[in-house]
């Protein structure tokens, strides 16, 4: 038998042995939960409590949240969807229908404690819902305090699905005359799809949008152009509060909001950050925000004069109606380019709030030493004006058990704006094994944030505590589900595997983060290591897009064409001269992306150009200081070709495209392109190319 049979025969039973073990661990899965699924549920195993049941549909209709129409995900025909309020000791009994016409779907409960099969996530912990079917969920109310739920499935978060839970203790601690949630949201009338694209092609057509884009000429005028090209230096990416360019800022889903209450009254206002790529500011125009409980936990009050809140948290204010003019409570984005407001009060005249001070385009340093001065504070430092979140103010209202000894585990968070990568430890979360943990076992995680944004850490179906070594008194140190991560900073967080075996999640809960890989699979096992009867799941999320441009000038037509999952690139690039006798150049290549600086490339090339041929190559591209690429490829015949390529963004819109390539057969070669922004898909265009000559004309991006 030839070798090359053998080959064909080796391969050929790999590939059955991995579709039959795939196929065993997926048996196994589905045993495993039906096997769960028939288990006594809730209502059974605590017949004494009461039943509390909520039927909830997702669907889509038209709204307006940004004032023009467009398609919203809704819960029961709103977005937000209802508030949910439980009495602590209630068995909440919940039934899901999907009324989405082609896509499942789910929810989580974010910072309940529920049994592992409850918490929401399709496929890690509980089935998915297909499009016309239900499922019903049931769980002992085990806590009080405010919360939320959310799909967890695609961008639907962002398109509308989510709400509030509110949980009421058995014993009323706090009293206030009124009861009101707000959820903030954000809004983008792209499809969220469309926008995660636009982010994985590195465009910088947002920042553009919010007048946060970085430029040559800009940092000239700021008096800080020595900073940008330091930064541009060490490779490290303009830095963005945030990803997307909104359409509104939204306050139970409208764009102004009244609060209830007469002058003199108390209200309790539960504050819930459900923006899916947006930190807020919060301001208060009479005073200083009085904070009561923070994600849900009952926290000794304290008084905060602005108040960041991170996705996914949520803190419960106390606020005295004026007897005045009505006041402004102001959520302001943190990147500053919008906000919305709720009003306190009856009078007609209006009490605004002052809004934090924009941030600095070019105050990278700046920032950083301030997040450096907040995280360690001098003695009677005051409060920044543009304040981190108030953990050091936290303080648990009543003690709670502190672990005698740990497991220590470093995740750092890692990320690429160029290809808007982001991870743990570098690692897609395919390649990544599931961090296990022994039931009742202590882990502490040191959360490393070695980029240039913050990131909210939240940890499924578990709290954990706050963690700092000044600490005096551990016991009453916070409580949480939801930590912000500062640039270059570190968290750590602790937390005791007591909520039930099984995959839990950890990630950021920026959405388009989560989506390109910032997950882990933290998995509970029984105290004597046994695992569950399957692998650990990964959290599959839409990964694989595909966008290209193309320019067309009097010389010549040339652009490219990528489709992205993860690591792995999908490449076809193109050259043609528009001269009958110019001749052409094509490549169609893979890359696999080894780390952020460096690639390996394999492909077939087409070229007439003059010593040109066709041919397969194979090579490598590095990413050098002040991001200028490197490429290095040796072709079938002898063509060992080197390029570089530099990208200058001049001023908002005008950019400058640099291009060099020498080749052993096919000599030097040089291009300058000037380009100027006119919308998200159309520049004007005009260069000069030794291979072509000099043009003008019109470059597309799709």
């Amino acid at each position: 038998m030839s070798s090359h049979r053998l080959l064909r025969l080796a391969l050929t039973a790999w590939a059955f042995a991995f579709a039959a073990q795939s196929h065993a661990c997926e048996f196994c899965r589905q045993a495993y939960v039906t096997a769960m699924e028939t288990a006594p549920k809730a209502s059974a195993l605590n017949p004494s409590a009461r039943v509390v049941e909520y039927k909830l549909t997702i669907a889509e209709q038209t709204m307006s949240p940004a004032g023009k129409p467009a398609q919203v995900l809704t819960i029961n025909g709103t977005s937000p969807g209802p508030t949910l309020r439980f009495r602590e000791g209630d068995v909440a009994r919940l039934t899901v229908t999907n009324g989405l016409a082609d896509d499942t779907t789910s929810l989580h409960w974010h910072g309940l404690l529920v049994p592992n099969l409850e918490d929401g996530v399709p496929v890690v912990t509980t089935p998915i819902i297909a499009p016309g079917r239900s499922r019903t969920f049931e769980f002992l109310i085990r806590q009080h305090g405010t919360y939320w739920y959310h799909s967890h499935t695609g961008h639907q978060e962002q398109r509308g699905v989510y709400g509030a839970i509110v949980i009421e203790p058995k014993a009323p601690a706090l009293a206030a005359d009124h009861d009101q949630v707000l959820v903030l949201s954000d809004w983008t009338d792209e499809h969220p799809s469309e926008v995660q694209r636009s982010l994985l092609r590195g465009s910088d057509w947002y920042s553009f949008r919010k007048g946060t884009a970085q430029s040559l000429f800009g940092a000239y005028q700021a008096g800080k152009l020595g900073e940008y090209l330091d930064r541009e230096k060490a490779l490290v990416p303009p830095m963005d509060l945030s990803d997307v360019a909104y359409d509104a800022f939204l306050m139970n889903g409208q764009r102004r909001f009244k609060l209830p209450g007469k002058p003199g009254e108390t209200v309790r206002v539960r504050l819930i950050n459900a923006g899916a790529a947006s930190y807020f500011y919060l301001d208060a125009a009479d005073g200083p925000l009085k904070v009561v409980a923070a994600d849900g936990q009952d926290v000794v009050p304290f008084e905060q004069k602005r108040l960041l809140i991170g996705p996914a948290e949520t803190y419960d204010l106390l606020l005295k109606v004026p007897e005045g003019a009505s006041s402004e409570l102001r959520a302001t984005a943190q990147d500053g380019s919008g906000s919305v407001s709720a009003w306190l009060g009856e009078s007609s005249a209006l009490q605004h709030a002052t809004p934090p001070p924009v941030p600095e385009r070019y105050g990278m340093n700046a920032y950083l030493t301030s997040i450096l001065d907040q995280l360690d504070p001098e003695p009677g430092a005051q409060e920044s004006a543009r304040p981190l979140s108030p953990y050091a103010k936290l303080r648990a209202a009543s003690p709670h058990p502190v672990a005698t000894a740990h497991r220590e585990l470093t995740l750092k968070l890692t990320g690429d704006m160029i290809r808007y990568e982001w991870s743990f430890d570098g690692l897609d979360p395919h390649e990544a094994e599931a961090i296990k943990v022994k039931e009742g076992e202590t882990l502490r995680l040191r959360l490393v944030n070695n980029t240039m944004m913050h990131h909210p850490i939240h940890f499924h179906g578990h709290f954990f505590r706050l963690v700092d070594p000044a600490d005096k008194d551990p016991a009453t140190s916070p409580l949480k589900h939801t930590v912000d991560v500062p640039p270059m900073s570190v968290r750590t967080i602790e937390f005791t595997a007591n909520e039930g075996q099984g995959d839990w999640l950890i990630h950021c809960h920026l959405l388009y983060h989560h989506i390109t890989g910032m997950v882990r699979t933290i998995r509970v096992t029984a105290a004597d290591g046994a695992e569950p009867p399957h692998p650990a799941a990964t959290h599959a999320m839409p990964t694989t897009y595909a966008w290209g441009q193309a320019s067309f000038t009097t010389a010549a037509a040339t652009g490219y064409a990528t489709i992205q999952s993860g690591r792995d690139n999908l490449n076809l690039r193109w050259e043609e001269g528009m001269r009958h006798d110019d001749g052409h150049e094509r490549e169609l290549s893979y890359s696999r992306y080894l780390s952020t600086r460096l690639s390996l490339v394999a492909g077939y090339r087409f070229d007439t150009m003059d010593g040109g041929r066709d041919g397969p190559f194979a090579g490598a591209s590095a990413r050098l200081p002040y991001f200028i690429d490197l490429g290095l490829t040796h072709q079938s015949g002898g063509e060992t070709r080197g390029t570089l390529m530099k990208s200058l963004q001049l001023t908002d819109r005008l950019s400058l495209d640099l291009g060099y390539r020498y080749g052993r057969l096919t000599g030097a070669a040089t291009s300058a392109d000037l380009r100027y922004l006119l919308t998200k898909q159309l520049s004007l265009t005009g260069g000069y190319s030794s291979d072509f000559g000099a043009g003008i004309g019109l470059l597309t991006r799709f």
